[in-house]
């Protein structure tokens, strides 16, 4: 039980909460910890609860999901938390800007409200392994959207080697540490070391803010 994947639920409709609670308990290594109906009420359970996944609706009163979602992953909260917390935003409409806005600020994707049980729990413990939670081609018209003009280069990416370059392109891309240990002819625990520089250099949290980073900065192919 102590293993299991801690959930809180943030949505201002009691009823979807209910329903989402009853899925996510049916299931073998997870639990809900929580269930709020604003963002001002997420920000701080997550503090007091630390649970692993938060399942935040972007539309809510008081606070709304995005905002919420800046205020959870301010540099100071980050810092003195033990262990980190993924952000799955929940909205009702397909490549949300507000969900864009949401994935900058941190969260590790989106999911529609309408989804399948099978495919929120598989999102929960997707997030929770590090990963993103939408194909990568969503993610890139989501961010497309937003970042119509490059945004300069900073020198810690200058910093990177050809190698930690290579890998960075291929993480941006959506590729899986398999598919880039076939495409740069290293093993998966090498690839592995070198995603973990490349977020340390970058002052990155996970793989799905390298991905943010490169269309932030123009550095994804076909851009121009």
């Amino acid at each position: 039980m102590n293993d299991d994947i801690r959930v809180l639920l943030v949505d201002d409709q009691e009823l979807f909460r209910e329903g989402v609670r009853v899925i996510v308990n049916a299931q073998d290594g997870m639990t809900v910890v929580g269930s709020v109906g604003d963002g001002l009420a997420a920000v701080r359970l997550v503090e007091e609860l630390a649970p692993d996944v938060v399942l935040m609706d972007v539309r809510m009163p008081e606070m709304d999901g995005v905002e919420a979602t800046r205020q959870i992953f301010l540099p100071e909260l980050v810092e003195r938390r033990v262990k980190p917390v993924r952000v799955v935003v929940l909205t009702t409409f397909n490549l949300d800007d507000r969900a864009a806005t949401a994935i900058r600020y941190g969260a590790s994707g989106f999911l529609l409200k309408d989804t399948t049980p099978a495919l929120l729990c598989d999102a929960i413990r997707t997030v929770h392994a590090g990963n993103a939670v939408l194909a990568p081609q969503d993610l890139a018209a989501l961010l497309d959207g937003q970042y119509r003009s490059r945004v300069p280069l900073p020198e810690n990416y200058l910093a990177l080697t050809d190698k930690e370059r290579e890998v960075f392109t291929a993480v941006a891309r959506g590729l899986s540490n398999t598919e880039i240990a076939g495409l740069v002819f290293a093993s998966e625990s090498t690839v592995k070391t070198h995603v973990g520089a490349i977020l340390r250099k970058l002052a990155l949290r996970d793989r799905v803010q390298i991905v943010v980073f490169a269309h932030e900065h123009g550095l994804v192919e076909g851009r121009s």
